[in-house]
């Protein structure tokens, strides 16, 4: 099945509308960058995409396993690197996991986490084709 979003925007700037099946979201750039800080910026979205993806996958690991995971919390920055490689994006996620979680388990959720789809994806070479009409 396709995943598909459609995205519009008119004069306002630079508020944008996203559907996704039956929900909508707004997205804006912040006021320093001309924006009317109506929503999270593509940016803030893409770090949400990938936040929740681990959240999520991570979630239905410790279920299926029963184990004790109350909760987590992740924190994720998209780090402008200047000093690295070039051509490169760095993207920092502080996973918090809450839970009588022993070491073991620690670890491999770690190791889940990092095998959610939305990972996969930015991990690998992405084809991006844009077409107009």
């Amino acid at each position: 099945m396709a995943n598909q979003v459609s995205v519009s925007i008119g004069r306002e700037r630079y508020e944008t509308t996203i559907k996704v099946q039956q929900h909508v979201i707004v997205a804006d750039e912040p006021l320093d960058a001309g924006g009317t800080d109506l929503g999270p910026s593509p940016k803030e979205l893409l770090l949400s995409s990938l936040g929740t993806c681990k959240a999520i996958t991570v979630r239905m690991y410790a279920d299926r396993k029963g184990w004790p995971l109350e909760g987590l919390s992740i924190d994720l920055t998209y780090l402008d690197k200047s000093d690295g490689e070039p051509n490169t994006n760095y993207i920092h996620c502080e996973i918090k996991l809450i839970g009588d979680l022993d070491a073991e388990q620690r670890k491999r959720l770690a190791l889940i986490a990092d095998k959610c789809p939305v990972h996969k994806i930015l991990s690998n070479p992405i084809v991006v084709e844009s077409n107009f009409s």
